[in-house]
């Protein structure tokens, strides 16, 4: 992984923005309600061991500016979401509420819900609303909700008998059982601003970032503090490894790369921030940041490149292909990334989702 992780550049800051603000929100609710919608989702991890690319890659596609409006976006889209072009569900997030989108490109609405994620093997979504989380089937059916105050950042973690879900109240970390039963703060100091991120594995541990930027992981169970870092600047983004080896750390100018077991680190600097997902296979998808512009790199090579910011992209469990999202422009660009060459494109996403912004993509889980 050191040596993948020594060819990444990610310069350009990206997100931190508005996850301050809906941080500051939170803290704040009694006086300042939390808006509905965000632009993006404030941060999504998952890096681990980079599967090095044999044979070559098509050059990047190239994203255009449309019209008067200098709109974002790739031409002669298709006009809707008539399918995905990979196995598995959409969880879909935007201003109506949570959507699960099928394969055949139907789309269910679960409800009015403001985030949403999947639970480990896709039988089940968490959501939240202000001052409820709450637990459905896929197809809206409500399982167990609990009220607490101002819900934030759900994550669902564990195997297919014993789940674990961590989330935000404001700023309290807190953690619940998959049956929505022995809810409980999540260690004697967790005041947390990020999203929390569970360690893949076994055993429930957990890592966030406390008010003072130092990294805390705790085995949840018994609220036992593993390790924590010194003090220091906020990190946006928090990545485990697929192994639980590694947890990453990007900062806004800098990467600290944490030994799992006693959080031994590493840093380098990177003169900008990025976001990244990893694919079941293994391969890193990367969204770089820098002069106005984005590009989209799969094992370090660029696959699409677009004027703006781009948020964190998603992959389908057969990682055949990857979603990219364009919310300037509204669209959805799909790029092959199994086999030959493609690309589809989709526009007119917030028609489709009844949604006055782009909706954003939660998750890309399994398929029935």
């Amino acid at each position: 992984m050191k040596r993948e992780l020594e060819g990444i550049e990610i310069p350009g800051e990206h997100g931190a923005r508005e996850r301050t603000r809906r941080v500051v929100s939170a803290a704040f609710a009694e006086r300042e309600p939390v808006p509905r919608r965000r632009s993006r989702k404030p941060l999504v991890a998952i890096i681990g061991a980079i599967v090095a690319g044999a044979g070559l890659l098509s050059p990047p596609v190239q994203a255009v500016f449309g019209g008067l409006r200098q709109v974002v976006g790739v031409q002669k889209a298709q006009p809707a979401l008539f399918s995905l072009p990979a196995p598995g569900r959409l969880l879909v997030t935007a201003d109506s509420g949570a959507w699960v989108v099928e394969q055949d490109g139907s789309k269910r609405l679960l409800g009015s819900y403001r985030e949403a994620s999947w639970s480990p093997f896709g039988a089940y979504v968490v959501a939240t609303r202000r001052n409820e989380l709450v637990a459905l089937e896929p197809d809206g059916d409500v399982r167990w909700s609990l009220a607490r105050s101002n819900v934030l950042f759900p994550r669902w973690t564990g195997t297919t008998t014993d789940t674990r879900i961590a989330y935000l109240s404001g700023t309290r970390l807190r953690v619940v059982g998959g049956d929505g039963r022995n809810d409980r703060p999540g260690c004697a100091d967790s005041v947390a601003l990020s999203p929390p991120e569970w360690r893949p594995g076994r055993g429930f541990i957990l890592a966030f970032v406390a008010s003072n930027g130092a990294i805390n992981v705790y085995e949840t169970e018994r609220c036992k503090l593993l390790w924590r870092s010194q003090p220091g600047p906020q990190p946006h983004q928090l990545v485990w490894s697929r192994d639980g080896s590694r947890l990453l750390v990007f900062t806004e100018n800098r990467l600290v790369t944490y030994r799992g077991r006693d959080g031994r680190a590493t840093t380098r600097r990177l003169g900008g921030t990025g976001v990244a997902a990893l694919a079941s296979d293994g391969r890193l998808a990367l969204v770089r940041t820098r002069g106005g512009n984005s590009d989209v790199l799969v094992e370090g090579r660029v696959r699409f490149s677009s004027p703006g910011a781009v948020p964190t992209p998603a992959w389908p469990p057969d990682a055949s292909w990857l979603l990219v999202p364009l919310p300037q422009a509204d669209q959805w660009v799909f790029i092959r990334a199994k086999g030959l060459s493609g690309l589809r494109a989709v526009s007119n996403l917030s028609n489709q989702f009844r949604s006055r912004s782009s909706p954003h993509v939660e998750g890309w889980c399994c398929a029935r």
